[in-house]
């Protein structure tokens, strides 16, 4: 009975990693699980007394149970019968599939995550690269917000950069909830997203069911007075200019709205610009001819050449900020007062009149996003200079038009940032990107645009062309 046992190398080291892994199991994970659940119950406790908006309990459910819930929603189980009888498939098989859409959907929100974590990350990359500028230009209208509104914050998309400067601007005041595109499912992003509380769309995806497992919980996100955050344009601008507004979410979020029984729907208009967009020759890349096109490859490549030069910079201490960004948040609009005063029933429409009518009110947002997109000195500068590409400008010529430029932008009811409030500052300070950037000359007192950098300078001058100064 004393003998001693002798086991192989081969089989003690599984051994005693088996039994490490079940100590681990069975005794430090469930430890470790009960800490991180204390403090993120003590967090969200702290964030709900502090913030104006608070965390709605849809976002802390736990996601599988969020996943169930959607799976088993009966319009969701009325589209599965019905694709299982258009496409010849058993139940149990398109309950997959509609398991798999709900797991691809549903956020995995992480309060502690969002808030210490991402709220950091958030504000030093913003604060890193960027001068950061925000306005209110409805202080009063954004305070007069009913507290049980359901709040949507719609945008322009100038770049991804889009998602951390808006989060972190808002982070003292609420948590959003995005819509993200397929371009961010990759392991390990995609985690560090849904852990942000956004979900995921197929922008193109024309799957009746996947569609409406999408419809289900954004309705659900929304009766439930989820705070969201969207891009109308569904896509980031290639060309600077402002798309048309997809219609889809608006769709979800309104088809079921009963203005007199509803929760409020409230859209904030956000406008955003920068000085430089940080994947402006990437996405440039998508205009060129297809002749000159090439496979993503070239705007890895493109990215990658980005990267490796300004951590050059950065090595040499040559390194810049890249100009400012700046946000601007617009007068709320809310769903109920915007149906009731055209006595509109969605709930009631059939879908054709009902597109044409969430059009008219896409339009008036997108009208709105546009009205507090601010004027920055890069886009003022590159709109003077596209006046006359094909010859050259003297200073005094130069920043005559400028000062003319701002003052019809100004009249047509532009919100132009004026850096220390010195237009002379502002003008230099827009020029001197541009020519960091050498997309201008600017030598002997006179300033002549490259014509092969015509395209970078009609990206930014793009960016204002919907206000019509004459």
């Amino acid at each position: 009975m004393n003998n001693a046992v002798t086991l192989p190398l081969w089989l003690a080291i599984p051994v005693i990693g088996l039994a490490l892994w079940a100590l681990l199991a069975r005794i430090l994970v469930p430890s470790v699980r009960w800490v991180m659940r204390r403090r993120i119950n003590s967090l969200v406790d702290e964030l709900n007394e502090r913030l104006p908006i608070r965390l709605q309990s849809f976002k802390l459910t736990k996601r599988q149970v969020l996943i169930d819930r959607l799976m088993y929603d009966p319009d969701v189980l009325e589209a599965a019968a019905e694709f299982g009888r258009e496409e010849g498939l058993p139940r149990e098989l398109v309950m997959q599939k509609v398991e798999r859409y709900a797991r691809e959907i549903v956020p995995a929100f992480n309060a502690y995550f969002y808030f210490r974590l991402g709220y950091w990350l958030s504000r030093r990359l913003a604060q890193t690269l960027y001068r950061v500028r925000v306005r209110l230009t409805d202080e009063a209208g954004l305070s007069a917000i009913d507290p049980q509104a359901a709040i949507v914050f719609v945008m322009n998309h100038r770049s991804n950069m889009d998602y951390v400067l808006v989060s972190y601007l808002v982070a003292e005041r609420t948590a959003l909830s995005y819509a993200v595109g397929e371009w961010a499912r990759i392991w390990p992003l995609d985690s560090l997203i849904r852990a942000t509380g956004a979900y995921f769309v197929r922008r193109s995806s024309r799957n009746a069911l996947y569609r409406r497992v999408l419809q289900r919980y954004v309705q659900a996100a929304i009766k439930e007075g989820v705070t969201q955050a969207v891009y109308l344009e569904g896509g980031l601008s290639r060309d600077g200019l402002m798309a048309a507004p997809k219609l889809g979410l608006l769709d979800y979020m309104l088809r079921s709205f009963d203005p007199r029984t509803s929760r409020d729907i409230v859209f904030i208009p956000v406008g955003l610009n920068y000085d430089r967009v940080l994947e402006d020759r990437t996405l440039l890349l998508d205009l060129s001819s297809s002749e000159n096109r090439t496979t993503g490859w070239r705007a890895l490549w493109s990215s990658g050449r980005f990267l490796i030069h300004n951590l050059g910079l950065m090595a040499r201490g040559k390194w810049h900020r890249f100009g400012y960004a700046c946000v601007n948040f617009g007068t709320p609009i809310s769903a109920k007062e915007y149906l009731s005063e055209r006595d509109l029933d969605l709930k009631n429409m059939d879908r054709e009149t009902r597109f044409e009518r969430i059009g008219d009110l896409a339009a008036e947002l997108m009208s709105a996003i546009g009205r507090v997109i601010p004027v920055l000195p890069v886009a003022l500068v590159a709109r003077v200079l596209l006046q006359h590409p094909d010859r050259p400008m003297s200073r005094l010529e130069f920043k005559g038009a400028v000062q003319t430029e701002i003052e019809a932008l100004e009249e047509a009811g532009a919100r132009v940032y004026v850096p220390r409030q010195d237009r002379e500052y502002a003008i230099e300070v827009g020029l001197r990107m541009l020519t960091l950037r050498r997309a201008v000359d600017d030598r002997g007192g006179e300033i002549q645009v490259k014509p092969e950098e015509i395209a970078l300078l009609e990206y930014y001058a793009n960016s204002l062309d919907h206000f019509e100064t004459g």
